[in-house]
């Protein structure tokens, strides 16, 4: 039988054991960020030669040269049509749906007039280049290339590079076609924290990015930490995380599985069933158990519920929108018969799902928003990826002479307090 944490709102120490559930935001490892250290200073130095020996050490591979590592266009063409049609047909589907939903989440430049004449505005403009991180190892995620590229190329972004480690210099076809079919522009065959290096301060066979994007290993993440500032990061991701706030009329053994959706990624994801209902709460339990069979990941899920996993009971829907909320997850199913009376108390999740119908999961491959969440209570203060993670605001200032004689004595006042004289000088002179 599987092993759950069991909270009770009504009990004593409810806060402090749902503080200890909840600590788990991703921590940089002193060990793994030094060795992460050493490595991009060994690609700033030595570029395309400390490329290849990392490449050779980690990704059991013996090439000569950095222009081996590109994968042509031709190739990445060649795996898509290798793909069996009944998967290249999801795939197709997905992406449009993705690309639609992307198209409405472009920002648009804007200007007014104030009260002198003066034009002020924002400009919006893409990156020139951004870096697509994807991992290998054994599993193949080809959603996580349509979700990350596509928003990229909808943005406008100049060039698209991929990177993806390849053990044994192998890459999964399906996560190649995947590429081909998000339009990346090239992609190279490297990983871990010497791929963002490399595309953080380029060498001469990787091209340097404005913006690094994707999910990693723990040492990905420590190097993505340590070169944001020269580019800019998604986010430093920590493990998957589902909160299923339900009513007790939802089918369990649908519940069980969406729970399971998100514990079967790894040993420290987490699943949290909330409800008014201890007898729902019971039967999905049960359900779990019964399912837990019908997984291949089986041991995984198993670890993940034991340790993160949570069945809390509640007084009302109500007390659950606070819990979720305190919870802030990355996916929120909101299993209820009015999920849009119950979104109004929802203030912090990275994605909701409303109604019985709507499971995590179709969020993951095709729904249409981004699967690129933010995680470990970061929905508080961050936002799902989008096409605006890919482009820029400029400010806009243009002044007319009757204008600039009413700036320039405000300007030059608060300069003055400030005792930068120069600052109000400049102003002055063109009032």
């Amino acid at each position: 039988m599987l092993e759950i944490n069991r909270l009770d709102s009504r009990s004593a120490d409810f806060d402090a054991t749902l503080g200890a559930l909840l600590d788990r935001a991703p921590e940089a490892d002193p060990k793994v960020t030094a060795v992460v250290a050493d490595i991009i200073a060994d690609i700033r130095a030595s570029g395309d030669a400390a490329l290849v020996d990392y490449t050779n050490r980690f990704d059991r591979r013996s090439i000569a040269s950095a222009a081996e590592l590109e994968i042509p266009k031709a190739a990445r063409e060649a795996a898509w049509h290798s793909l069996e049609p009944a998967l290249r047909a999801a795939l197709e589907a997905a992406a449009e749906r993705i690309r639609a939903y992307a198209e409405r989440q472009k920002l648009e430049g804007w200007e007014f007039s104030d009260a002198h004449g003066n034009r002020l505005g924002q400009k919006v403009t893409a990156m020139d280049r951004a870096g697509l991180y994807v991992p290998g190892g054994k599993a193949a995620y080809p959603s996580s290339v349509l979700m990350n590229a596509i928003p990229a190329k909808v943005a406008g972004v100049g060039e698209l590079i991929m990177v993806v480690p390849a053990s044994g210099g192998e890459v999964n076809p399906v996560v190649l076609g995947a590429a081909h079919l998000a339009g990346v522009d090239r992609v190279f065959t490297i990983g871990g924290a010497q791929a963002i290096a490399a595309l953080a301060y380029g060498t001469a066979t990787i091209p340097a990015v404005d913006k690094i994007v994707g999910p990693g290993n723990a040492y990905v993440a420590a190097a993505k930490r340590l070169v944001f500032g020269r580019v800019g990061i998604d986010s430093i991701a920590g493990p998957s995380e589902i909160v299923v706030i339900g009513d007790g009329l939802t089918d369990p053994r649908w519940i069980a599985m969406d729970l399971f959706s998100q514990a079967e990624h790894d040993e420290v994801a987490q699943s949290i069933l909330i409800s008014p209902s201890a007898e729902h709460l019971d039967a999905v339990f049960a359900a779990m158990n019964a399912r837990l069979a019908e997984l291949p990941r089986a041991d995984i899920v198993r670890q993940s519920i034991a340790g993160r996993g949570a069945l809390i009971l509640v007084r009302d829907l109500a007390e659950a929108a606070q819990v979720s909320n305190r919870i802030a997850p990355e996916h929120l199913e909101l299993s209820v018969a009015e999920p849009r009376a119950l979104l109004e108390s929802i203030r912090h999740a990275g994605a909701v799902f409303l109604g019985r119908h709507a499971p995590e999961a179709f969020g993951d491959y095709c729904a249409g928003p981004n699967h690129v969440l933010p995680t470990s209570r970061a929905a508080r203060f961050s936002n799902p990826l989008g096409v605006y993670e890919f482009q820029k605001r400029s400010s806009l200032i243009e002044v007319t002479p009757g204008g600039a004689k009413v700036l320039a004595d405000i300007a030059g006042t608060i300069a003055d307090a400030e005792g930068l004289q120069a600052h109000a000088a400049s102003a002055r002179d063109r009032g």
